[in-house]
């Protein structure tokens, strides 16, 4: 059976620059099924997925649903649900646990300023405390959304689950069906793609250690498309695993030219040309989709600066 995902391996598109965007990831559990627009099509009042939508909007928060992995049974019996926030920007990396029997808290939470990556709304609403477990392992599961996130994600999350891994939980929207099994790992917020339960078990497991791997990576989440693909060809350049070593600083142009500066914790800098292209030859961006051509971010260079560029 031809699917986004398997035309999308067959053509080896690279899965670079790809990653959803956000800085800061509100996570809340809402078993039972998801629809296509999960927020506001699941066993979760409408009314507070819409009002959720609407609060974080342009906040660099973004909701998503998440499930313990396995099956699903439809029951509308209300629980105390788990809750997460994460933030993924560099230097202020966090991830915030809570439980709640009340989802419609949420809407108290100052979204603005966990965007910005100030976490004490999230603690003073819900009783929010640092979580201490493993690493989070969100693997994309909505079949919903697209057919490739059931047939590849829930098999992944359930191996991963039954080789008990912590931390895992199924998802409802990662962006990029076509490069199924699709997992973010927080709470540094790298996305991976094409995952295999290995692969995962390793990217948790550096994760702990405060590092990353390069293998399969989408991007940082925190940053834009340009600066997700310029951070990880530097990374490949130099050797760099730590996963606060490197931070985008500045992104200069527009689509579909960009120059990027990657900027090391040592005070070392890159400039990195980020050129815009198109996918070629056609492909389905998710499966029953008109053929298209995807945007794809290509490293044209990677300048080290020099003292003296930096000092002009």
């Amino acid at each position: 059976m031809s699917t986004c995902s398997t035309v999308s391996r067959a053509l080896d598109e690279p899965v670079a620059g790809t990653a959803a965007t956000a800085r800061t990831w509100l996570l809340l559990e809402q078993p039972g099924p998801w629809g296509a627009k999960a927020l506001t099509s699941s066993h979760l009042d409408p009314a507070l997925g819409r009002a959720l939508e609407a609060a974080t909007k342009g906040t660099g928060v973004r909701v998503a649903l998440i499930r313990r992995p396995g099956r699903h049974a439809d029951c509308r019996v209300p629980a105390a649900r788990q809750v997460f926030v994460a933030h993924t920007g560099p230097g202020n990396v966090w991830l915030h646990a809570a439980t709640t029997t009340e989802p419609e808290r949420l809407l108290d939470l100052d979204v603005a300023a966990l965007g910005r990556g100030e976490v004490a709304s999230f603690d003073a609403v819900l009783g929010g405390r640092p979580y201490e477990g493993d690493p989070l392992a969100l693997v994309c599961t909505n079949g919903k959304r697209d057919r490739c996130c059931a047939l590849l994600g829930r098999p992944l999350a359930a191996e991963l689950a039954a080789s008990g891994v912590q931390g895992v939980w199924e998802v409802t929207h990662l962006g990029g069906h076509r490069f199924s099994p699709t997992v973010l790992v927080l709470p540094y917020g790298y996305a991976y793609g094409r995952a295999e339960a290995h692969l995962v078990k390793e990217v948790l497991h550096r994760a702990q250690e405060g590092r990353i791997v390069l293998e399969g990576c989408r991007g940082r989440s925190a940053w834009e498309r340009p600066g997700q693909a310029a951070e990880l060809a530097v990374r490949r350049a130099v050797g760099e695993y730590a996963a606060e070593g490197l931070s985008v600083v500045r992104t200069d142009g527009a689509a579909p030219h960009w120059e990027v500066t990657v900027a090391h914790t040592d005070g070392r800098r890159w400039l990195v040309e980020v050129a815009q292209g198109a996918s070629l030859p056609p492909r389905p961006e998710s499966c029953g989709s008109v053929l298209g051509s995807p945007a794809r971010m290509d490293v044209a260079a990677v300048h080290e600066l020099t003292a003296a560029a930096l000092a002009g």
